[in-house]
């Protein structure tokens, strides 16, 4: 979703040279930030396949958002909401995140309001209740300072992350594959 809103609405080569010249910052380097991180933290994703996991890229959530990843797996279903901090300081409480002690940022809430969009949807395809955890992960921060260790929202960094694919006794793999199933549809997607 984050590729084709730069296509869309990126500037072009032009713009981008012209940008360059006159050293001001790209219009979406941001989005082009956020690009990147969310494509290593997804291959980071690959090592949990063999493992019983099921992932899926940018679902979709109307109008205009999406979940940057879904992880379903013997460890459960999680939301993965990625911010690509690469050398910056992080600062992590229980509603808001700061970047080198700038302003807050309420992602924890957002990565909160993603994995309920998610368990309703998942839980009323399913049949059964799916309970779904959010995750905030950071790719490439200079450091993590967590306000609390009893965090709402689960803190990784893109190293770190691999160590959820050992994590089991939630689901069964019927379980994983029936929530999988539903996952991919983007129908399912629709009224979330």
């Amino acid at each position: 979703m984050l590729k084709d809103k730069l296509d869309a609405e990126g500037p072009g080569p032009a713009r981008r040279l012209l940008d360059a010249m006159l050293r001001r910052p790209p219009k979406l380097e941001s989005w082009r930030k956020g690009l990147e991180g969310e494509r290593k933290v997804g291959k980071e994703l690959r090592r949990f396949l063999g493992h019983g996991w099921q992932v899926l890229h940018s679902v979709p959530l109307p109008p205009k958002h999406d979940i940057d990843h879904l992880l379903i797996g013997p460890g459960g279903v999680f939301t993965l909401n990625t911010k690509n901090f690469r050398g910056r300081s992080v600062w992590v409480g229980d509603d808001v995140i700061k970047v080198d002690h700038g302003p807050g940022y309420p992602i924890p809430r957002k990565a909160r309001r993603e994995s309920e969009r998610a368990a309703k949807v998942l839980s009323a395809h399913c049949g059964f209740s799916v309970a779904v955890n959010p995750l905030l992960v950071f790719v490439q921060p200079a450091a993590v300072e967590l306000a609390s260790p009893q965090q709402k929202v689960r803190v990784y960094d893109e190293r770190t992350l691999a160590a959820l694919a050992h994590v089991n006794g939630v689901l069964d793999a019927r379980q994983v594959e029936q929530i999988y199933a539903v996952a991919r549809h983007r129908q399912a997607w629709k009224g979330a």
